[in-house]
């Protein structure tokens, strides 16, 4: 039209901009309001409408606004011109401006909200959980008329489910004289999202029985409603019968179909899924790269999830650094720290700091709490005071609860259980997560009488105790030797609190009473229980056989997780351990050789210590460290004087058959001495000396570190697979209970 030198006018502006706004192009939709303005269109309120939504859509909103105020100062705008800019912001993520800009336009005597300003600002209300606002703007709609509009009514119903007050959803809807496939998924995916599955799925086959068709919103609600659940298998089954329906999934179906593989460890359907979205929905002209990269963030998570890291992050590789999110990073370092590779964690965590390509993607409350994980399982104390000087420069402690409770969790685990109890104390808010992981932080330092009185203020605080709280609990009493308290709290737990006990509450029990050297009791529990005894349960009780050198219940424990084709190598370990305590070298011969025949590789004893500027780590008789020389001499001259004040070498924990002076040998390279005696030489007096063992202690290593604290001016912490070691002036917080 230009070249052919035709004249434009007040419909040809409103079409272009348009255009400009759908692509998203600021640089054509400028050039465009410049030739408008050119051609005497500046004052046209059609056109001048039309430029403030292309700069919305566009995501200019200071532009959108200087446009907006020219024409309210010229008294040019109309009603449009108020649904243009709260779209605008509603559109941009500035929800409370778009209120704000609501409630002026029901202040204006001149122009009143109309069906489009209401489908405007509804949807603003429901996004930031505004629902008291919500019920002003129903009321107003009610009241002038427009709820029978079914836009209008389909923008209330949403707003309410996503306030999740689906009751006020369901009467609106009902109420609707008509209704349309928006209608019922709005209703579908409200009672999904907050986890009502059975209404949803009434819903959904009463859609189906009504004729209504289902499109991809209503396959991709019941999908996510089943991932959700955790019920993968389902969730998948519904994407079969949408794929035979004709219904064609987006990113948000794909999203919900890989969540739900991933609940339940389903790797060959995530394939599948992965396959399906590389040849029909990745890289597709019509899909933009934010659609692209939610699904491969899914795909990364699935991947994880299903303890196939590898893959993970040759996807997480594969995307340019440019190009990652925050989600994209909080999958990877998640999936590493919830598997066993805390290391690879921490390391990709310290790169996400490091990097400068995409200053959006620095961590959010999601990437620290996996963070915080990953020093938690390593038990490193130094990097979760590092994690947490960022938290607090950052400030994410005082908004995001989860935070402060990652923190309690990573201080109980990395041995500084003050710390933890400063962090509780000094939150504002608290749940009954924040008290269990204060709770469970003091079981496992053998701190029962607190975990006791920490149970005592949560009832008062009328705080709700669920599963969790009764293993942190049962943890507690089985680890300081609080056998009646236990029972008591085990038999009481579904009468007096409502919390049906789970494998994982008798696993504790049987632990208790093991512990307590009542393996008759722990038998007859077991052969009460409900369900099927897990692996779990059999170990516990299989520990306490070790403990108590009871080769005939043992064995039958060993049995029982042979049946369950368990690859845990510490049960057969144990079973080696209680055969050789028995000096039975047959049998262990035979249990080694059966480790070796079905692939199971025993974990080698490995401590590790932190200092200063980093973790040293340990084997048995290891030999590898620079100071390895300085380490021996230190560990030789300890044992030398602790056997001067008492300390006898208990060969009975040299679990091989030879001599008892070989034995002694074999007892004084042990990991954790190692770690001890490296300890020593790089802290400085008076320090606490932290050292973590990927194994339960050794036996008479704990005796000789109990005398060494005595000649020693420094706190030994160790942390060894069950429970914390605090080692002072010759005692041990586990007194001699573990």
């Amino acid at each position: 039209m230009h070249r052919l030198d035709w004249r434009f006018d007040h419909y040809t502006f409103p079409l272009v901009l348009k255009a400009c706004g759908e692509l998203s192009s600021f640089r054509r939709g400028v050039s465009v309001h410049a030739v408008a303005f050119v051609n005497g269109f500046d004052c046209n309120v059609f056109v001048c409408n039309s430029v403030v939504s292309m700069y919305g859509r566009c995501g200019a909103l200071d532009e959108a606004q200087k446009m907006f105020d020219e024409m309210s100062n010229r008294g040019s705008s109309d009603i449009i011109s108020w649904n243009s800019i709260m779209a605008a912001y509603a559109q941009n993520g500035y929800q409370a401006r778009a209120l704000e800009l609501f409630e002026k336009m029901t202040g204006d005597v001149v122009f009143k909200p109309d069906a489009v300003s209401l489908v405007n600002v509804l949807p603003a209300c429901g996004s930031t959980r505004a629902w008291l606002r919500g019920k002003q703007v129903h009321g107003y709609a009610i009241r002038s008329g427009l709820v029978e509009d079914v836009f209008v009514g389909n923008a209330v119903v949403d707003m309410y489910a996503k306030c999740e007050l689906m009751e006020e959803a369901n009467r609106v809807f009902e109420r609707m004289i008509i209704k349309d496939v928006v209608s019922w998924n709005s209703m579908v995916s409200g009672y999904s999202q907050i986890g009502n599955l059975y209404q949803a799925l009434i819903l959904f086959e009463k859609m189906r029985e009504e004729n209504i068709k289902l499109d991809v919103v209503t396959w991709s609600a019941v999908i996510a409603g089943y991932a959700q659940k955790g019920c993968g298998c389902e969730a998948l089954d519904i994407f079969r019968r949408m794929l035979v329906s004709g219904s064609k999934p987006n990113f948000v179906t794909l999203a919900s179909l890989l969540s739900g593989c991933a609940s339940i460890g389903a790797l060959i359907h995530g394939k599948e899924i992965h396959c399906y979205a590389i040849k029909c929905v990745l890289n597709f002209k019509e899909s933009g790269a934010g659609d692209d990269l939610m699904v491969q963030n899914c795909l990364i998570d699935m991947y994880a999830k299903c303890k196939n890291t590898q893959i993970s992050r040759v996807m997480f590789d594969s995307i340019p650094l440019r190009d990652r999110s925050v989600a994209t990073w909080t999958v990877m370092i998640g999936g590493y720290a919830q598997h066993g590779k805390a290391n690879d964690a921490l390391k990709l965590f310290s790169q996400m700091l490091l990097q400068k390509t995409n200053l959006e993607a620095a961590p959010n409350g999601f990437t620290i709490s996996c963070a915080l994980v990953a020093c938690a399982h390593l038990a490193s104390l130094r990097l979760g005071k590092q994690i947490h000087t960022y938290v607090l420069r950052n400030r994410f402690e005082s908004v995001m609860l989860f935070v402060s409770n990652c923190l309690i969790d990573m201080y109980s685990k990395a041995g500084d259980i003050g710390a933890a109890e400063t962090v509780f104390d000094n939150m504002t808010h608290k749940n009954t997560v924040s008290w269990t992981s204060l709770l469970t932080g003091y079981g496992m330092h053998g701190r029962g009488e607190q975990a006791l009185k920490t149970l005592n203020e949560m009832r008062r605080a009328n705080l709700v105790l669920d599963g969790v709280t009764f293993v942190g609990i049962l943890y507690a009493c089985s680890h300081c030797g609080l056998v009646d308290e236990g029972i008591k709290y085990f038999d009481t737990m579904k009468s007096e609190f409502g919390v049906v006990p789970g494998p994982e509450h008798f696993a504790c029990m049987v632990d208790l009473l093991g512990r307590a050297s009542r393996l008759g009791q722990a038998m007859d529990l077991i052969q009460s229980m409900p369900m099927k005894p897990t692996e779990v349960v059999w170990v516990a009780l299989l520990s306490a056989c070790r403990l108590h050198s009871n080769v005939e219940i043992g064995e039958y424990a060993a049995n029982q997780l042979v049946e369950l084709q368990s690859d845990n190598d510490g049960s057969y370990t144990l079973l080696s351990n209680i055969y050789a305590n028995a000096k039975q070298w047959k049998d262990v011969a035979k249990v080694r050789t059966l480790m070796k025949k079905i692939g199971i590789r025993k974990r080698p004893g490995c401590s590790w210590v932190e200092g200063k500027t980093g973790t040293s780590t340990f084997f048995v008789g290891d030999r590898t460290h620079p100071l390895s020389q300085q380490i021996f001499d230190v560990l030789a001259d300890l044992i030398g004087r602790i056997r001067a004040i008492g300390y006898i070498p208990d060969t009975r924990f040299a679990l091989h058959d030879v001599d008892d002076e070989e034995k002694s040998d074999l007892l004084f390279e042990h990991s954790e001495r190692l770690a001890l005696a490296y300890g020593i030489l790089i802290t400085s007096p008076g320090l606490p000396i932290r050292i973590t063992k990927n194994l339960r202690v050794c036996g008479d290593c704990h005796v000789a570190i109990t005398f060494i604290s005595k000649i020693i001016e420094n706190e030994v912490i160790l942390r060894d697979s069950s429970r914390f070691h605090h080692f002072k002036n010759g005692s041990c917080s586990c007194k001699g209970y573990w």
